[in-house]
């Protein structure tokens, strides 16, 4: 990722508008947007949003409120709980990974602080955006909501599995 005179970065997010060529490669990446049509990925794509972070710029914090679903484009954001003050590294997002969605549909506040590692890329679904849809478009929100169940069911069970192995090791 390279600093674009036009991008902004620091406090004052600016959410650009998408690169079809750039994104297209990505989107079958991408488990929330498995199975839709290729008219339902342009309906999406109308709906979805790039924002650029530099290393070490907070995504959102834990506590805030949820605002959008996030998918890495490029670069890597990390998640990091707050315990007791101190803090605990729980996973990093990397390509085609998407992160906030549980948050986003769970209408709770995020459970860590989303930090970028390094120059990072993201595409995002505002909250707004995804809840429009719900009005305009119900089979692609029942997809994308679907597909988001999917995904923190698979989160869920690895987290199991973990949970699971420490249990086993006492």
């Amino acid at each position: 990722m390279r600093d674009d005179p036009g991008t902004t970065y620091g406090g004052d997010r600016c959410y650009e508008p998408l690169d079809i060529d750039e994104v297209l490669p990505i989107l079958n990446e991408i488990s929330i947007f498995a199975g839709l049509s290729d008219a339902q990925l342009s309906t999406l794509f109308c709906s979805l949003e790039k924002v650029c972070y530099r290393a070490g710029e907070i995504v959102f914090e834990q506590g805030a409120p949820p605002s959008h679903i996030y998918v890495v484009q490029s670069g890597k954001v990390k998640l990091v709980a707050d315990m007791k003050g101190t803090p605990l590294e729980l996973v990093v997002f990397e390509r085609g990974q998407c992160f906030g969605e549980t948050s986003v549909i769970g209408i709770q506040a995020h459970a860590a602080t989303a930090i970028a590692v390094v120059p990072t890329e993201l595409i995002v679904l505002s909250r707004t955006a995804l809840l429009a849809l719900y009005r305009s478009d119900l089979k692609l929100f029942s997809t994308l909501i679907l597909n988001i169940a999917r995904e923190a069911c698979r989160r869920l069970h690895k987290t199991d599995e973990i949970l699971l192995h420490y249990v086993m090791k006492e």
